[in-house]
């Protein structure tokens, strides 16, 4: 990876992936720090989502508003030898991508005929925009061109699976499985972003990866136009993850 050896995981994530499970997850490595969103308040400063999206106010006030200096931040130096950035793909916009080549890659993504219904509960009406499914197919069109290939998860094949998903996932960052990655202590972690209460709650009752169980019920008729949009993206990298 880089010349001081660190080793450094971008997780380059949708909303309501299992992201910060799977955060939580590598935070139990003790050869691992680990940040939430670095870019979120970059996000927020240069979108609309900064209307709408709750808490914004107490993120732009708490956090980096700069994404170049983020990243700056994020390539520089670290008390740990493995560093964790959970990202969302879309908080990205308009950044240089070329310390890309100096990070381990990691693509999450989940069916969106599942996650759009889970979204929609916080944000209403939420667009392309809003949810990343392009965000993430315009990402492996750009590490394909800088000769990068990411390691892509797919949100239920880690939940049936998490040990085994688990395993080629540290074995392709390059780094030994540690067991304590499936599980943790129920609650709040002190790397959690403001944001933790809108959004946390499961993953705040949870002590490990849950078993994978599909929504049930119709799904929400105003958001399949959205679905429809997304579910090429997904398609795509689905093929491409982790078993």
């Amino acid at each position: 990876m880089s010349q001081d050896h660190t080793t450094r995981i971008c997780l380059w994530s949708g909303p309501r992936n299992i992201s910060t499970a799977l955060m939580y997850s590598f935070a139990q490595r003790p050869d691992t720090t680990v940040y939430d969103e670095p870019l979120y308040a970059w996000y927020l400063k240069h979108t609309k989502a900064g209307e709408y999206h709750p808490g914004a106010e107490e993120v732009l006030a708490t956090m980096e508003n700069d994404g170049n200096k983020v990243v700056e931040m994020m390539m520089g130096e670290h008390d740990r030898p493995v560093v964790f950035f959970k990202h969302m793909t879309h908080h990205l916009l308009g950044l240089d991508r070329g310390f890309m080549k100096d990070c381990v890659n990691v693509i999450l993504t989940r069916d969106p005929g599942q996650m759009l219904p889970s979204f929609d509960k916080v944000i209403d009406n939420p667009t392309m925009g809003d949810v990343g499914y392009a965000a993430h197919m315009e990402l492996l069109n750009d590490l394909d061109k800088m000769g990068i290939q990411p390691i892509v998860l797919e949100a239920k094949k880690l939940l049936m699976n998490p040990e085994g998903v688990l395993r080629q996932l540290c074995q392709r960052i390059g780094t030994p499985f540690a067991p304590g990655m499936l599980h943790w202590q129920a609650g709040a972690r002190p790397e959690d972003g403001s944001w933790a209460k809108y959004w946390y709650g499961n993953v705040h009752k949870s002590t490990g990866f849950g078993q994978y169980s599909p929504k049930t019920g119709s799904f929400p008729p105003h958001l399949e136009p959205l679905l429809q949009e997304c579910l090429p993206y997904y398609k795509t990298l689905e093929k491409l993850a982790l078993e």
